[in-house]
């Protein structure tokens, strides 16, 4: 997602994303943001926080002062011939076995702290139950926060001029900035 339109055809679902005029098709204003980014903004509280979505794949987001950047830390080369995807997944969690991939879990983790020195990491996804013990310093998000995203962006006072850039969100007319604006 760049400024609210797909740039790119997901990596995970069909064809056909990038160019549709979504609010033509639904005759509706319509605001587009990945699902990792949803639930990160249904889950976020402040600061800095990083999502990471544990899932089919590995989604993530950063959100930082409300501003809410989705990104695709999963497509990261982690070895050089796998991603943090690969191991992270569904299909990592299948090839390493729970006990090995609950390791390659907290590493990661760490990885990412490291590197965008988060002050709060939620951890969610289909496959975030699975761990034992959470990493240290996170805590476990929930899939029905995607929803209380999905109502934050709609939001009466919710900064939509600040978070509205990468994620997708209405500007600040209130139209949304990935469908032109209807008289």
């Amino acid at each position: 997602m760049r400024h609210g339109l797909p740039v790119r055809e997901p990596h995970n679902l069909g064809r056909g994303w990038v160019g549709f005029d979504f609010a033509a098709a639904f005759s509706r204003p319509v605001r587009v943001i990945n699902d990792a980014a949803m639930q990160a903004l249904g889950s976020y509280q402040g600061g800095k926080m990083l999502f990471l979505g544990l899932g089919t794949g590995l989604g993530s987001a950063l959100i930082v002062d409300g501003r809410v950047l989705a990104m695709e830390l999963g497509h990261l080369h982690w070895t050089r011939k796998r991603t943090y995807e690969d191991f992270l997944g569904k299909a990592g969690f299948a090839r390493l076995g729970e006990k090995r991939w609950r390791r390659k879990v907290h590493r990661a983790v760490e990885d990412f702290s490291n590197a965008l020195l988060p002050d709060d990491i939620v951890i969610g996804g289909g496959q975030a139950e699975r761990l034992e013990q959470l990493p240290p310093l996170t805590r476990l998000g929930h899939n029905a926060a995607a929803f209380d995203g999905g109502f934050r962006i709609w939001a009466e006072g919710w900064d939509q001029e600040t978070a509205r850039t990468d994620a997708g969100i209405a500007d600040k007319s209130g139209a949304s900035n990935n469908a032109k604006r209807r008289p």
